[in-house]
């Protein structure tokens, strides 16, 4: 067990960023290495009213090119990624945490944005992260709103601040740029990219392709692929600037499990209980690493004009996303969904699907005739893996010589299809004396996800993995059709010792549900916002390049077409989640010093949380026990959040950031939504036999789980000629896994490491070949990763990752 002292990690950043301030005014800077640093300002914070902070390019050198643009972020003040694969390569195990709100299996409460665009959801099913969207060499910057976002962002998740991908543009000159990676955990990646220079007068544009692979830390059992193709284009055409991109992802992922408890983490902290050997043994096999998978293509495509009349600035696009892929489990048993009498099982005859309809039972071990068998009477089961052992039903040796095991292949199928149109007006005008600004604009976007579940038969179960092509049942088919009209208007004053800014927005939602085998379980629902207010203040100080800002906002999450999937769900007891957020800070910025100190407040009211179906005695693939959405409550969330970047000399650099927050549930909550007003009572409701409740989801005051209360950061960037390195530290305090806040995992520190050089002009029409050495977790800590209630995943080992960039 490692622990770590907090108060001393947090007070050493402090220090280090005071003493690289004083030897930053003492010492005289080159203008040019001034104009290189104010460049870089936006690294802590844009002048607005509310928390932000951007990537710079040091951070991404920290990563791998085979990492997933999410782990760029991770160094930003109050946000918190979580991955448990290696290189990213695991979507079913990656989490966002900002301000105690969550992006995980389970919830989806920040929003996501790629060059300003709506990403569709940023969940497991059906949804996309930026990941999906952007090649790690194509990605320019990410913009962190941690709280009060910008009004105009597009998103049905910002409840705690929205996170904006931007994809680089094309250059003015003609080139290409290779770029192979080999990593360990037999990881390799091969990108290319061609910039055209000058097509057409005054249009340019880019187009990348890359492809890459990888395997799992544990046992090196995983087949994980990704194919990426990109291509950008800008262009002015009469006035008008034109941006066009398109990008396809083509993803197979692997999954980790998550552990269940610290006792079985300490039990073996590197073994997340998958196997990489088919056994031929269906209990066994459930936890097969390869029938564990995440498949998905993205198409996504925009095209954006922006332009202006008289004093108003305009900017439109239009855009396309197409989603589609499954997820696989092996569930040990066939579904027995015929009743078939004395002729066997129709289930384990290729081509008799079954469409809908209820299991009657399911079948474990058969006769060469294709009856079904029961096991031994009195029978014990010997075993014990996974998941504490099973009955004698799943057990071989509980049956007679010659039984023959079956088991299934689960696909769910997943598929989206959106389109929308975001237009976005700046209106420069005076009111008096003073500069005033009004921005207006809409978003508007209509989708329709697809999910529907189809049970396979393994051809031969004691053999291979393999199963038969045509189902022998599709369990459901539905479609959500969803409707979504955005719009907002914002006014901003500048009285010349401050800017001032109000704005109110507002969304309309319509979600259906459409059951394609059963009429009488469509659902419809309107989850429409009220008003939802901001405002904030700008206002510089006497000192030369320091502001103090504040700035208010309501944000808001709609009901998601996931929460309709389960039939017995109950619209009336679930509501659209809400936000009120307060940033209160002040930012200086100069060349070689920049910061930002936040203070921030929040209220999030009715909370949804997933129960899930997957638990520690195995996993409900029949979805029959109680799960679903519900209403569990709100969080309270309050903090400080604290970054600089600095140059300490010519050479070498300093970024640091410190976050000192608490997450708190504000009331205690049941698993069937009920509010109660002292735990006592919650606990006398579940102990009764004649109540529905049956556990706890939320206990007030406690500490929301998977929230760290302190996190820091310390970076060194360090260039000189041809040469650069950097080191990077990142403290995570420690986290509950249980709304009780009985079991925590450990705190960690995490370092990544990178050292490199480039030689320009090496030979002919060669501009510049560059080597760059990555380590992630330099020190190979071993720590918990995402938090789920309950459980977690196992943090990544230490790897390294070698790049070679040649550009012409």
């Amino acid at each position: 067990m490692k622990t770590h002292n907090k108060i001393s990690l947090a007070v050493l950043a402090a220090l280090s960023s005071m003493s690289a301030s004083y030897l930053v005014h003492a010492e005289e800077e080159s203008e040019a290495t001034n104009e290189q640093r104010i460049e870089e300002i936006t690294v802590v914070g844009r002048s607005v009213s509310y928390a932000n902070n951007a990537t710079s390019d040091d951070m991404f050198k920290q990563q791998a090119n085979l990492s997933s643009v999410l782990a760029a972020v991770d160094n930003l003040p109050g946000v918190l990624i979580n991955e448990g694969d290696t290189f990213g390569a695991d979507d079913w195990s990656t989490s966002i945490v900002i301000r105690g709100f969550q992006v995980n299996l389970n919830e989806q409460q920040i929003g996501m944005t790629v060059d300003g665009i709506a990403n569709g959801n940023s969940n497991y099913g059906g949804g996309a992260k930026a990941n999906r969207y952007i090649d790690t060499e194509n990605v320019q910057a990410v913009e962190v709103s941690q709280g009060t976002a910008d009004i105009a962002s597009r998103s049905h998740e910002a409840l705690g601040g929205t996170l904006n991908f931007t994809t680089i543009d094309p250059s003015m000159e003609q080139g290409l740029v290779t770029s192979v990676t080999a990593g360990e955990f037999d990881a390799s990646k091969y990108y290319v990219r061609y910039e055209t220079g000058e097509i057409f007068k005054d249009t340019y544009a880019w187009v990348s392709l890359s492809s890459q692979e990888s395997s799992d830390f544990m046992q090196q059992a995983a087949e994980n692929t990704r194919d990426h193709l990109a291509m950008k284009f800008i262009s002015t055409v009469n006035d008008v600037s034109l941006t066009g991109y398109l990008s396809y992802d083509d993803t197979h992922e692997d999954n980790y499990q998550r552990i269940y408890g610290l006792a079985q983490y300490e039990q073996n902290p590197d073994w997340d209980q998958l196997t990489d050997e088919w056994t031929g043994v269906p209990y066994q096999d459930q936890a097969y690493r390869r029938g564990w998978s995440t498949l998905r293509e993205n198409l996504f495509a925009y095209l954006q004009a922006e332009f202006t009349i008289g004093q108003v600035d305009f900017m439109t696009n239009v855009y396309y996303h197409d989603n589609e892929g499954r997820g696989e489990w092996v569930p040990p048993y066939i579904v027995d969904i015929t009743d078939d009498g004395t002729a066997g099982h129709s289930e384990l005859v290729v081509g008799n699907t079954v469409y809908g309809g209820q299991e009657l039972g399911q079948i474990y071990f058969v006769d060469r005739q294709g009856n079904q068998l029961s096991p031994i009477e009195g029978c014990q089961s010997s075993l014990t893996f996974p998941y504490g052992g099973a009955g004698a039903q799943y057990d071989p040796g509980c049956h007679e010589q010659g039984a023959i095991p079956v088991g299934s292949y689960r696909h769910t199928h997943y598929d989206k299809e959106r389109v929308g149109v975001n237009a976005d007006a700046v209106w420069y005008t005076k009111i008096g004396d003073f500069d005033n600004t009004v921005r207006f604009g809409i978003w508007w976007e209509d989708y329709e996800r697809g999910e529907s579940r189809d049970w396979h038969k393994i051809t031969n179960s004691s053999i291979s993995v393999d199963y038969d092509n045509v189902p022998y049942w599709v369990q459901y088919d539905r479609t959500f059709p969803v409707d979504t009209l955005m719009y907002y208007v914002e006014d901003e004053l500048d009285v010349g010792f401050a800017r001032v800014r109000l704005g109110a927005k507002k969304f309309n939602v319509d979600i259906e549900k459409s059951d394609n085998f059963d009429a009488s379980n469509n659902l419809a629902v309107n989850t429409d916002s009220d008003t939802l207010f901001s405002a904030g203040i700008v206002a510089p100080l006497p000192y030369e390049g320091l502001e103090v800002f504040a700035g208010y906002g309501e944000n808001f999450a709609a009901i998601k077409d996931a929460q309709l999937e389960r039939n017995d769900t109950d619209l009336r007891f679930i509501k659209p989640e809400t936000a009120d957020n307060i940033d209160v800070g002040f930012r200086y910025a100069s060349p070689g010093f920049n910061a930002s100190v936040t203070y921030y407040n929040i209220e999030f009211n009715d909370r949804i949380q997933f129960t899930s179906n997957e638990t520690s005695e195995g996993i409900d693939f029949l979805e029959a026990a109680a799960g679903g959405y519900k209403n569990v409550g709100g969080i309270e969330s309050s903090g400080f959040e604290i970054s600089a970047d600095i140059t300490l000399t010519e050479t070498l650099s300093l970024f640091t950031s410190i976050t000192l927050s608490e997450s708190e549930y504000v009331a205690t909550v049941g698993s069937s939504g009920t509010q109660y007003d002292t735990l006592a009572e919650a606990q006398a409701a579940i102990a009764d036999p004649d109540n529905a409740e049956v556990s706890l989801v939320a206990i007030e005051d406690n500490t929301v789980i998977g929230t760290p209360d302190t996190m820091a950061v310390v970076s060194l960037d360090w260039a000189r000629d041809n040469y650069f390195a950097g080191l990077s530290t990142k403290y995570v305090d420690s986290r509950y896994l249980d709304i009780n806040n009985a079991a925590q995992v450990d705190d960690y520190i995490v370092s990544d490491f990178y050292i490199g050089g480039f030689i320009e002009n090496i030979g002919p029409g060669v501009e510049e070949l560059e080597v760059r050495l990555t380590v992630n977790n330099l020190f190979d800590e071993d720590y918990a990763s995402t938090i789920a209630p309950g459980a977690f995943w196992i943090g990544a080992p230490r790897a390294v990752a070698v790049n070679a960039r040649l550009t012409f």
